[in-house]
């Protein structure tokens, strides 16, 4: 994406709040980060990972809850943007009690933060979470939920795949062409069986397992590589990064084959610049807080009561709004992801001004 919060000082990135959160007999290590208000609540998932440090944990939560603003932003929601994440391998730390008291973190700033699932967290733990706060959604169909929000963040970024391929190639379609999928997670998996369903060659990798293992079981057509190395430098059309950010680093944008990206990992840009070195080497970059507003698009409609048909047409829309801003690009001479960044800021600006009209 075309915005970066380029230091870990939450007054020079223009974030509203940021909120350490701690509960040393569970173990909670969590921050909280909402960049803006502007067009109402903020709301972002929970990361649960085991950073390196402190200082790299506040680093992600800046960039992911600046980059929901951009997203929630563009996908015409009336949400700001935050995100949370927890400092700590889920694998060995995650429990009721952990989550419970982040629950009450979440409960202690009275809405001004919704949370969902990201990466290490599932619906499963956001029906935990709810247990003690009122602002969260994600949640299981059986507690009224909307379920696995991967499911409509896959079918945004082929939605926006689309829209690039008939820029590209001249039909909405991947029919026919070569799509390298990194990371057969949550969201990279129904990606995979959209692809597959449209005609599209898959080749694909995951440092999972299990994850390769479910696409030898289900789609057995898709080639495996090694690395994500390997991927970047085959013969691909499409490159679909849907694993963690800061995919697209010099050596990968010098390597990669493809002409087109899109893919649903967060903040895919390793730094800024990335996105004028795309351009110029020919290589369509679709920023990603564009296509993979699908998942946010879900949880934002299961606070008002879930219809998933709705929330469906509005992922659907995804590639409406990609041609746009191919178009607008085109028009302004200069990347997607600058194009994308001007919407989404005009959007903050003009109707977050309505909240200075005072009703009462």
């Amino acid at each position: 994406m075309g915005v970066f919060a380029s230091t870990d000082d939450p007054l020079s990135t223009g974030h509203e709040q940021v909120v350490f959160c701690q509960d040393k007999q569970t173990g909670l290590k969590a921050i909280i980060g909402i960049y803006s208000t502007a067009l109402g609540p903020a709301l972002g998932g929970t990361r649960f990972y085991p950073y390196a440090s402190e200082e790299a944990a506040l680093a992600d939560v800046l960039d992911l809850s600046r980059g929901m603003a951009y997203k929630n932003a563009l996908a015409g929601l009336d949400h700001g943007g935050g995100k949370a994440v927890i400092w700590g391998d889920p694998e060995q730390i995650k429990s009721e009690p952990l989550l419970r008291a982040y629950g009450r973190f979440v409960e202690s700033l009275n809405g001004r933060y919704y949370t969902a699932c990201d990466v290490g967290t599932y619906v499963a733990d956001m029906d935990v979470i709810a247990r003690e706060t009122r602002f969260v959604t994600g949640r299981s169909v059986e507690h009224g939920g909307a379920g696995d929000s991967s499911i409509l963040t896959a079918w945004g970024v082929f939605q926006g795949m689309r829209a690039a391929a008939e820029r590209v190639w001249g039909a909405p379609s991947l029919k026919g062409r070569r799509v390298g999928v990194a990371g057969l997670g949550k969201v990279g998996k129904h990606l995979t069986s959209h692809l597959i369903d449209d005609g599209a060659e898959v080749v694909a990798t995951d440092v999972s397992p299990k994850a390769l293992a479910w696409v030898r079981a289900t789609h057995p057509q898709v080639e495996l590589v090694d690395d994500t190395a390997a991927l970047v430098a085959s013969d691909i059309d499409v490159y679909a990064p849907c694993a963690l950010g800061g995919a697209l680093d010099d050596d990968t944008v010098a390597a990669l084959r493809a002409k087109v990206i899109a893919g649903a990992a967060n903040n895919q840009l390793a730094h800024p610049g990335i996105e004028k070195v795309l351009a110029d080497r020919g290589i369509l970059y679709v920023p990603d807080y564009l296509v993979n507003a699908g998942g946010v698009i879900q949880v934002a409609d299961e606070i008002d009561g879930f219809n998933f048909e709705r929330a469906k047409l509005r992922a659907t829309k995804i590639y409406d709004t990609t041609r746009d801003i191919l178009r607008l690009a085109d028009e302004e001479g200069v990347p997607p992801a600058a194009a994308a960044d001007r919407l989404a800021e005009r959007r903050m600006a003009e109707v977050g001004r309505l909240r200075t009209i005072h009703l009462r």
